[in-house]
């Protein structure tokens, strides 16, 4: 290794770092072109200067350098590959090994990641013929320095006898990949942790359509692209925006991980947000600002990709002999090789309402538009729109559009990437790419609301995305659906307002909307109770006692008839699942289903049907009795039912009510005993704990599984009138399952030890979780938040506590709670998937509510001040949202 290499080397990497921190402090517009030209400056010099060059005989055989893929395309991120092709006229050399040390080596010792091949061009027309991969890295393929008539050469033997022979064959190869990259890495215009290089709308679909273009029409650059007709000269543009914007982003993203690296992870967007100098604005924090507009570039160059397909006939099209009997029936409208479009710029003038009638007929024949046809509702819908907001005739239009099925193509997508729909709802536009800072959210805010409209739609059809045909029978009950759709499209259009309660606001903002429109008063009502309420069911089936009957009664007053319990039920459904898979589960659907029945059932027969309820109970009493043969036996169960709770009664089978009175036959002078069992899945474990109650007990018990690392996942707490205490846990088994006995025998005597007073369970649970205080925090964070509701329950206090989750969070709460004087009677344990939401009904030690405005800041400001000195130290990444 030459040292006139190792220097060129080193004037490389002082070259490179003085770029990468021009580019870093915004002072570097062509950062990969000019990171590209140094590294032909290198080559160019390793080259000149070669000491094995000579030797190899180049007049003979002569050789080229010419840089591929990235480096090729000139390129060149911070971390990517630079990969080179050593390229002979004849067979290589024995001596191009040690060509390899004397160029490539000293780029090695600078840390560049060098991927090179060496091959004659025979090999390389060879190995073009039989492997794309290889095809598609010489379409890029660029001269840097070397016998430049043998690159010529290459170029042309390439197009001549492989690319020119093979092209559509080369092309179907391209979109199938494509296809797979896809499914593999997913829709990045809208994923929470994009890949801004494989996902859909990240740059391989740029590259693609490059190398497509370069096999049809033999396009070189970007630009060709408009001279070739392949885009309009807006469209390269606004594409070059695009592309511009995620190259910046994706070598922020090098330059912050040290690594290659095309995985936008939650733990680097706070920080790319701010590297970026993005700002609050608009209601919304400088992450969200930054994701909204990645996923806007990103959706566009995805958009501009299918077109780009669907105009080359490369996409999947309805089958040609049935597109031949489905011709539109419009006139102003034509099909065009299989694709809806205006019959002519003037047409689309002349009559307006024919922007709304290709979209109906989109939906009817389904069948795609063609880039003209978008094109002309982009550049018209401004102006066309205006006039069609208020018309009945283009309403009522929406309305089909909104209401017919469309399983297999969705058209509001269309609407929505073209420009129209927030056209014709301007609103619509302040949540066009507003992204949610979430861990559950899987769509920006406008993609999710469209998402919510064809779950729901999904309903009554074979692909009904809930899984359960209840949900289908539900949607065939309601009598006017398009209310309901109105709705799902409109529900979280509040979003778009800066400040919390989006659904009080965005039920005003619909208002206005459908008064606009010219919908019934009757029809506006509906729809803006739908919206502001859309959350009510599920937050009160997953955080209040539904096993409470009054919980059901004040549900069933707020609905006032079926038909809007039934409307807000399936719109409840279909708002989680359109949210993401970690919003929508097993536990989620069935607790939500459970509360909806319960709820109809009071409207349907009215709030005294809780007769039923009470011939229920009686008749689980007298299956409990017979049981038991012995008089006397029977006369201590019958004292026992009768201290029993009615709740209890209600909602817990006569077998388990069984288990539980054996239970509490062993108890005897025990403060507590319990019973763990399996339950049918395995994976989680149900603790049965009858005890002597005490205040303060509920939390004694959960610092106990806290200390032993036992997840509590739900709880059910009752308390019998004779001072007995039966809580039931959910639980997550602990952590080593084959000393799982031995755990749960160490847990046995915490508990014996704390409720007796010789373990200090708060200083044990500290000296445990400080160890992990110190962990990053989350992803995700948002500030604590304690709501107090004394409103819901007449008989409790509801203590609401929104929080990070952290070890011991559970018993730090519960312990201050107790520390307030305050007895749990009912607790939710529920997970907000970024935060933890645990909802407890209290009374205070003399068994009343809490109602003083003194009391009520005290245990606020106590319970905050716990979770902020038991949570995690290091919360930083909150305040840099």
């Amino acid at each position: 290794m030459g040292s006139k290499h190792i220097l060129a080397a080193r004037s490389l990497k002082h070259k490179r770092q003085q770029l990468i921190l021009s580019f870093i402090r915004d002072k570097e517009d062509g950062f990969m072109h000019r990171y590209a030209q140094s590294l032909d400056e290198y080559f160019f010099q390793s080259f000149a200067r070669s000491e094995v060059g000579p030797r190899m005989g180049i007049s003979k055989n002569p050789y080229a350098i010419i840089a591929l893929g990235g480096y090729g395309r000139q390129e060149q991120c911070i971390h990517s590959d630079v990969d080179v092709l050593f390229l002979f006229q004849r067979s290589v050399p024995a001596a191009a090994e040690e060509l390899i040390r004397e160029i490539v080596y000293p780029l090695w010792d600078i840390g560049l990641e060098v991927g090179y091949a060496m091959r004659s061009l025979k090999e390389c027309l060879y190995l073009a013929g039989s492997d794309n991969e290889i095809l598609t890295a010489l379409l890029d393929a660029r001269f840097v320095c070397g016998m430049s008539p043998l690159y010529a050469d290459l170029k042309d033997q390439l197009h001549e006898k492989v690319t020119t022979r093979n092209y559509l064959k080369i092309i179907h190869w391209l979109i199938e990949k494509n296809r797979q990259r896809h499914l593999s890495f997913g829709d990045a215009s809208y994923l929470l942790e994009p890949n801004l290089k494989e996902g859909q709308g990240g740059l391989r679909d740029y590259h693609t359509m490059m190398w497509i273009a370069r096999l049809r029409s033999n396009v070189h650059k970007f630009d060709d692209l408009v001279t070739q007709g392949y885009l309009t000269r807006k469209e390269f543009e606004d594409f070059s925006k695009a592309l511009t914007f995620i190259w910046s982003v994706r070598n922020r993203l090098h330059h912050l991980t040290g690594r290659k690296s095309d995985q936008l992870h939650f733990e680097y967007q706070v920080k790319l947000a701010r590297a970026m100098k993005f700002t609050k604005g608009d209601g919304r924090q400088p992450v969200e600002n930054f994701l909204g507009m990645l996923h806007g570039h990103m959706e566009f160059i995805k958009q501009q990709q299918l077109v780009f397909l669907y105009e080359l006939g490369f996409l999947d099209r309805p089958d040609r002999k049935r597109v031949a009997s489905r011709q539109t029936r419009i006139e102003g409208l034509e099909v065009r090789e299989n694709l809806l479009t205006f019959a002519s710029p003037e047409a689309v003038l002349s009559a307006p309402e024919l922007i709304l009638k290709i979209f109906e007929e989109s939906v009817r024949l389904k069948m795609p538009l063609s880039a003209e046809g978008r094109r002309l509702i982009h550049q018209f819908s401004d102006v066309i729109a205006e006039k069609l907001r208020t018309s009945p005739q283009a309403v009522a239009s929406f309305e089909r559009i909104l209401a017919t099925p469309e399983l297999t193509f969705n058209v509001l997508n269309e609407m929505l990437s073209s420009g129209f729909l927030t056209a014709f709802i301007p609103e619509v536009a302040t949540i066009v790419n507003r992204i949610q800072y979430d861990a559950y959210h899987i769509y920006p805010v406008a993609r999710h609301s469209l998402q919510t409209v064809w779950t729901v739609k999904t309903f009554d059809s074979l692909e009904n995305v809930s899984g359960d045909p209840f949900n289908g029978r539900i949607y065939e009950e309601i009598k006017n659906k398009s209310l309901l759709l109105w709705a799902a499209l409109l529900h979280d259009i509040g979003k778009g307002v800066p400040g919390s309660d989006h659904a009080r606001k965005g039920a005003a903002i619909a208002r206005d909307i459908l008064n606009q429109k010219g919908l019934s008063q009757d029809a506006v009502e509906t729809i803006s109770f739908l919206i502001q309420y859309h959350l009510f069911l599920k937050e009160t089936a997953t955080r209040r006692d539904i096993q409470d009957e009054e919980t059901a009664i004040f549900c069933a007053r707020k609905m006032g008839s079926t038909e809007r319990l039934k409307m807000l039920y399936l719109l409840s459904v279909a708002d989680a699942i359109a949210t993401g898979p970690k919003a929508w589960n097993d536990w989620t659907a069935a607790i939500l289903k459970s509360f909806f029945l319960k709820v109809l059932k009071i409207l349907e027969e009215g709030e005294l049907a809780s007769q039923t309820a009470i011939s229920d109970v009686e008749r689980k009493k007298q299956e409990i009795l017979s049981a038991h043969a012995d008089t006397e036996i029977q006369k201590g169960v019958v004292e026992l039912l009768e201290v029993m709770s009615p709740r209890y009664l209600l909602y817990t089978t006569a077998r388990d009510i069984r288990a539980h009175i054996d239970l509490y036959g062993r108890l005897e002078d025990a403060d507590f005993i319990w019973n763990v069992s399996r339950t049918d899945d395995s994976d989680t474990r149900t603790v049965t704990v009858c005890a002597k109650d005490r205040p303060g007990f509920f939390s004694k018990v959960a610092g106990v599984f806290t200390l032993n690392s036992i997840d509590i996942l739900d709880a059910q707490i009752y308390t019998w009138r004779n001072n007995t205490a039966l809580d039931i846990f959910r639980v997550l088994p602990p952590p080593d399952r084959l000393f799982e006995e031995e755990r749960w025998s160490r847990a046995h005597a915490h508990l014996t030890e704390a409720l007796a007073g010789s373990l200090d369970l708060t200083k044990a649970v500290g000296e445990k979780t400080d160890r992990v205080r110190w962990m990053e925090s989350p992803l995700v964070f948002s500030p604590h938040k304690v709501v107090v509701d004394n409103d819901s329950s007449s008989f409790f206090t509801i203590i609401e506590v929104f929080a990070n989750d952290f070890p011991g969070l559970l018993f730090t709460v519960t312990d201050t709670l107790f520390r307030c004087g305050l007895d749990i009677w009912v607790a939710k344990i529920a997970t907000k998937v970024d935060q933890v939401v645990d909802v407890f009904y209290v009374r205070d030690f003399d068994g009343q509510k809490i109602d003083s405005a003194e009391q009520i800041a005290a245990i606020q400001a106590a319970v905050g001040r716990a979770i902020e000195q038991s949570g995690p130290r290091k919360a930083a990444a909150g305040t840099d949202l």
